[in-house]
């Protein structure tokens, strides 16, 4: 009777230990994870920017379509300038004042070549820019309009992943329940990543530089 109260007490206390172990070791691994995650949908959000900027340059509008947005990177242009003089040269700087306009050169340079140097994007990272990173290809949530600013009608532009589409919600479930939770309700800010913002021009800044 007693080795069974011995046997018993001893299963007790393994079953605590692991208990405790879990309630620390859970939070850990899901801090790990939403680092190592948060930084690839980063990645993603930031070349989306890119993309967007340069399509505004050329349209003076954003645009909330992934298709379009993609056919841009892989099949348009940039107009750019170039100077045709050294600006530390006195003389060259002189003719520049007096023939700017002849002393500056126009040409087109792909979009591909341009908004994401000095990196490289194959043709399948461009085409699966709109899929955030461990989702079942979720696209990203784009969305772009104008909003009046001083009676002038301003380009805007937002694109999100909301943190329940990327975090392991099985394993981390209630980690993620507070996650949510914290940001929405003691912050009042949006739960996921994001940058730009439907109310207002924020020159497209993202969430996570703040």
């Amino acid at each position: 009777m007693k080795k069974g109260i011995q046997i018993f007490l001893g299963l007790v206390i393994v079953a605590l230990i692991y208990v405790i172990a879990d309630m620390i070791h859970t939070p850990l691994k899901f801090e790990q994870q939403l680092k190592e995650r948060n930084a690839e949908v980063i990645v993603k959000l930031k070349d989306i920017r890119a993309a967007e900027r340069a399509y505004k340059s050329k349209y003076q509008r954003f645009t909330n379509d992934f298709d379009s947005l993609i056919n841009f990177i892989l099949n348009d242009s940039l107009e750019m300038e170039r100077k045709l003089v050294d600006e530390d040269d006195s003389v060259a700087m002189a003719q520049l004042k007096k023939q700017k306009k002849q002393n500056i050169e126009k040409y087109n340079l792909a979009v591909i070549d341009t908004i994401f140097n000095p990196r490289k994007l194959s043709k399948e990272q461009i085409e699966n820019l709109r899929f955030i990173p461990h989702t079942n290809n979720m696209e990203f949530i784009l969305e772009s309009g104008e909003v009046d600013k001083g009676n002038v009608k301003v380009p805007v532009v937002e694109c999100r992943a909301p943190y329940k589409a990327y975090l392991d919600t099985v394993e981390f479930r209630q980690n993620v329940i507070n996650l949510i939770d914290d940001k929405v309700n003691n912050f009042g800010q949006y739960a996921g990543l994001k940058f730009g913002s439907m109310e207002g021009s924020n020159n497209e800044a993202g969430n996570w530089e703040d």
